[in-house]
């Protein structure tokens, strides 16, 4: 049991270390570390509803941006503490779900576009209910994360920890989840669904608990991004970004192993704005998609199994 704690925890380990001691004084760096965590959290989020439940969505952004404004509007309206408005956020973004439940019994590329679907409800809501929402013009002054015990959440460095706490947070859930009993049906289910209902096995319960608890991850990180950016809108909040961006990162890190989303979005992120967008400013985008089949092509698992297997080929050759 330590030794898997060990080998899931040592990269956010590594984060918490490392990049503070090096790039504290830099605030650049570390809102660009902070970016990409974000992403990396998305991408834990949309791995483990396609490793463990199989399915694939292209709408997760409907998740994000219902956290993002539900946390917003309680902590604007309601003077709710905003850590507790986030968690509220997540919540919301989870009994979205609900409404979701029918597309369950869909499979494939049906279920992907019935998601992307509900996301696209979603913005339209959020332009039309502008007495609540804002409409198009959005949310501005959102309360931006506290002061807990005198060190500000808020700045450079705080909100660099608050994401990488939410994300080493997810790697535990995941991790929880694939090793639990649920877990092996999941995979079961993934296998062979209708072998899974022969043993008695609710595929459906199943599929709605994996993608309830990936709503609330993905939820909550939009809760966060609210409060770190302190502005909203619908254009932003339900962007195609927050689902493009994780898919790439999860599929090229590895999807199907647990620190390899987190390692692809970092890979990717910071790969795409240091070097990528320098050089080509208004194509850069394009850049990933080629990265993304190149890595297809030489590693179908990821980034993540292919360094494993490089690091076995080396003591091999050394012994």
């Amino acid at each position: 049991m330590m030794k898997s704690l060990i080998n899931l925890m040592w990269f956010p380990l590594l984060l918490a270390i490392l990049v503070p001691a090096i790039w504290s004084q830099q605030p650049y760096v570390l809102s660009m570390f902070t970016d990409a965590l974000t992403i990396g959290a998305l991408a834990l989020a949309w791995a483990m509803l396609g490793n463990l439940g199989g399915m694939v969505s292209f709408g997760h952004s409907a998740f994000f941006g219902t956290g993002a404004y539900i946390s917003s509007m309680l902590a604007m309206n309601s003077g709710m503490p905003v850590l507790l408005s986030m968690l509220c956020g997540g919540l919301a973004a989870a009994v979205t779900t609900l409404l979701m439940l029918p597309t369950l019994r869909l499979k494939g590329t049906y279920f992907a576009l019935a998601i992307l679907a509900y996301s696209q409800i979603f913005r339209v809501l959020a332009v039309q209910l502008e007495g609540i929402t804002g409409g198009s013009a959005g949310l501005s002054g959102i309360s931006s994360l506290p002061n807990v015990m005198g060190f500000a959440l808020s700045s450079k460095l705080g909100v660099y920890y608050v994401i990488l706490a939410l994300v080493t947070l997810f790697l535990l859930i995941y991790a929880a989840l694939a090793r639990s009993d649920y877990g092996l049906a999941l995979k079961a289910m993934h296998d062979s669904e209708a072998a899974t209902q022969v043993a008695g096995v609710n595929s459906l319960l199943l599929k709605a608990l994996v993608l309830l608890l990936s709503a609330f991850m993905t939820g909550l990180v939009g809760a966060f991004n609210a409060h770190h950016m302190n502005f909203l809108e619908p254009d932003y909040a339900f962007n195609a970004s927050w689902v493009i961006v994780p898919i790439i990162a999860a599929i090229f890190g590895g999807f199907r192993s647990l620190n390899g989303p987190l390692i692809g979005a970092l890979v990717v992120y910071l790969t795409d704005q240091l070097l990528f967008k320098v050089l080509f400013p208004t194509g850069h985008q394009m850049i990933l998609g080629g990265l993304l089949v190149v890595m297809i092509l030489i590693s179908p698992r990821g980034l993540l199994p292919l360094l494993r297997s490089a690091q076995r080929r080396f003591y091999r050759a050394k012994a």
